[in-house]
């Protein structure tokens, strides 16, 4: 703006350097979000492997992998609270980075809010002045003139008395003019070499930020990344003990540990309670075949 007075520029810089600060808090609170969330889901998967009950009747090889399943899934449990932890730190971090920003702003903010004051009231001093010189001393020469032209009581003695009076005024009048537009310049050059510095400080903070909000987000993922990885490794370990379970053993095992002994129970035989001679006659069946497996 060619307004001297003017802070339109300023301000653009101050409400977009405002508006990535308000950006970071966001994310900062986003991650605390993340970090409740994730030591939630982390309890509940600690809890439920531990209180629910999941083939507790399974023996041998399947039992060793439902074991192996549920210490894998309080494992994981335990990942996302230590990834929730994490979280919080990195949150932390932000946090810090932010209010460190902050604070380096602050100093200049006060040093070109107290040149904006310094300027603005020179800058109103001296347009009074100019003020002045340009249209109430002229003004009141014409009235001079004009009441010696039309008559009035005074001399030309007074009148070139007034006349002179009224040049000294108007001297020092333009000298006071001159005095302040000069000290507006030099307060307008100061002006203009700390907003260059400040300028050139909030260009510098900027791209501090937008690189530590990028590192940030980029760290964040990569942590997420590893969780998962993680994850699967315990999985993983899941997997490897399935590949281990073996249906005929664990039907074997089951087979010995229940077995009631080797042969079938023996046929029931008729006996005839009323013919002794035919009651010993009775004819048998073979007898039992013991079970081979």
């Amino acid at each position: 703006s060619t307004d001297l007075t003017s802070t339109v520029g300023y301000d653009s810089i101050i409400q977009h350097l405002n508006d990535g600060r308000k950006n970071c808090k966001e994310f900062e609170d986003f991650l605390k979000e993340r970090a409740i969330i994730e030591e939630k889901y982390g309890k509940e998967l600690i809890n439920l492997s531990k209180k629910k009950p999941c083939g507790q009747t399974e023996l041998n090889t399947l039992k060793r992998s439902l074991d192996v399943f549920k210490q894998q899934i309080d494992n994981v449990g335990q990942g996302h609270i230590q990834l929730a932890q994490t979280l919080r730190e990195e949150a932390k971090k932000m946090e810090e980075f932010r209010e460190k920003q902050k604070q380096h702003r602050k100093k200049i903010e006060l040093i070109m809010e107290a040149i904006h004051k310094n300027r603005n009231l020179q800058y109103k001093k001296t347009m009074e002045v100019k003020q002045t010189c340009c249209c109430f001393l002229p003004c009141g020469l014409m009235v001079i003139i004009h009441t010696h032209d039309a008559g009035a009581e005074l001399n030309t003695m007074v009148f070139l008395l007034c006349c002179k009076l009224y040049d000294s005024v108007i001297s020092l009048a333009d000298r006071s003019y001159q005095q302040n537009v000069t000290t507006l310049e030099k307060i307008r050059e100061e002006w203009q070499k700390e907003h260059i510095k400040a300028c050139e400080f909030f260009e510098t903070q900027e791209c501090e930020r937008i690189n530590y909000f990028r590192n940030t987000l980029w760290l964040h993922v990569n942590q997420l990344s590893q969780s998962c990885v993680q994850n699967d490794e315990k999985y993983e370990e899941i997997r490897k003990s399935l590949e281990l379970c073996s249906i005929e053993k664990d039907v074997d095992f089951f087979v010995n540990l229940r077995k009631t002994g080797s042969s079938p129970p023996a046929p029931v035989v008729y006996e005839n309670y009323y013919n002794a001679q035919r009651n010993a006659a009775a004819v048998r069946s073979p007898v039992p075949v013991p079970i081979s497996r």
